[in-house]
């Protein structure tokens, strides 16, 4: 029965259980964190072989041990290159985060412009960017760091209102760039589909230095082998569009091998590549190629990768299966909230009632389990309807989990049924 059709007493009775529920898990003294998308211990243990690794020749004969090398190893562009399926020649392998490179590509642009004859972003007035919500909030960052106004566009099951995206960047050239995570995204897990990506690579924009920060941070992570999400190649949609500097690519292993230990490359047009290893020359004589080799070794190919994705799907599996489980059972029905149950990445959306997101994860927090922040899946970290909530159960074991996502329905349930008291007492 759905909680807004119950009358006051019946409220009222299931607010005192759910409240004396609170009270005895308030006494437990849990201490439980799912506030990031971390890999588990289970999980990093699986990369623990790749340490044994001491080979430090390159197949062309590079010693690995030394300086040079500026845009990485031929083995590690050619692994790269199909972990993000672009060609070799468009891919930079860098160091060991991709967030890293994001940032260092927005100041590239920032700083120097996005080609050698384009006017740098910090010389053209006040910059804007397109953010779609809800969505990772460590791209809102980097943009917010450089003083751009960040606009929120809606996400849909298929990717970013594409109808939103196509008028404002047509109309206005100080939109610079759009953050995207299209398969498996931040936090709701949808995969854009081939309309919006073909949207995406062939939309007029209004300023020629427009760009697309394409992060394939979650394109391996299956929860599900058997399943497996597929979509149209951004690079050779926006060549075929006549827009063949328009992506930016990144990926990177932080979340398949080790967590600032990994491989990150970046992959983009030919003229964006070449510019690029120009500007990096003053920048760095190259990266860990130790790391590179240590990599490829360990996964040999793309096929070797996505044995190893297999392993983490079983770990991982389980326990989005159990917390979608938990939400459906405790939450189905009471028309209090509504979620996402992904088929890949690393995360869970949820939204509550409006104006319920902040103090569900207060009431978590004082009761023990550590959650992502309310808002945090927004720009500036202001979710307009303080609904949305990020759920991540990647780190904490099973049986932590278990805990974790009852205590969560039971904070869910207990504030909706105060706000809806509250209603019907105004």
């Amino acid at each position: 029965m759905r909680l807004s059709a119950m009358n006051v007493e019946e409220l009222q009775t299931i607010q005192a259980e759910l409240q004396q529920q609170y009270e005895n898990y308030k006494k437990l003294g849990l201490a439980l964190n799912m506030s990031r998308g971390k890999p588990s211990k289970a999980q990093l243990d699986l990369s623990l072989p790749m340490l044994d690794i001491k080979e430090i020749t390159a197949e062309d004969g590079t010693d690995a041990r030394n300086y040079g090398v500026l845009d990485g190893l031929p083995e590690a562009k050619r692994f790269m290159a199909e972990f993000m399926s672009v060609p070799e020649e468009n891919v930079i392998v860098f160091g060991n985060s991709s967030l890293n490179i994001m940032y260092d590509t927005v100041m590239r642009a920032y700083v120097f412009g996005v080609l050698p004859e384009q006017t740098p972003w910090k010389d053209q007035g006040k910059l804007k960017f397109l953010c779609p919500v809800p969505g990772y909030d460590r791209h809102f960052g980097v943009t917010e760091a450089f003083g751009f106004e960040l606009i929120n566009v809606p996400m849909t099951s298929n990717g970013p209102d594409m109808d939103i995206v196509e008028k404002l960047v047509k109309d206005d050239p100080q939109i610079k760039g759009i953050w995207c995570v299209p398969k498996y995204s931040n936090p709701e897990g949808y995969v854009y589909s081939d309309e919006t990506v073909r949207r995406m690579a062939i939309m007029p924009t209004a300023a020629d230095d427009f760009r697309v920060f394409w992060d394939n941070a979650y394109c391996v992570h299956y929860l599900d082998m058997n399943d497996q999400a597929e979509i149209l190649n951004f690079l050779a949609e926006c060549a075929k569009a006549g827009h063949p500097e328009r992506p930016y690519i990144f990926g990177s292993t932080s979340k398949i091998t080790f967590p600032g230990a990994g491989l990150a490359a970046f992959a983009a047009g030919p003229e964006t590549i070449k510019y690029v290893k120009k500007l990096m020359a003053s920048q760095t004589i190259g990266h860990d190629k130790l790391n590179q080799l240590r990599h490829v070794k360990f996964f040999g190919n793309r096929a070797g990768l996505m044995r190893h994705m297999a392993k983490h799907a079983e770990i991982l599996r389980p326990k989005f299966q159990m917390v979608a489980e938990t939400l459906e059972r405790e939450l189905g029905g009471l028309g209090c909230a509504d979620w996402t149950v992904p088929k890949g990445g690393y995360f869970m959306s949820f939204n509550t009632l409006p104006g319920l997101a902040k103090k569900v994860v207060t009431m978590c927090k004082e009761a023990g389990v550590e959650l992502t922040g309310a808002g945090a899946t927004y720009p500036y970290g202001k979710d307009p309807e303080d609904k949305n909530i990020r759920l991540a159960p990647s780190m904490p074991p099973v049986e932590d989990l278990k805990i974790a996502a009852e205590l969560f329905c039971l904070c869910v349930k207990l504030a909706s049924v105060e706000k809806l008291l509250a209603e019907k007492h105004a």
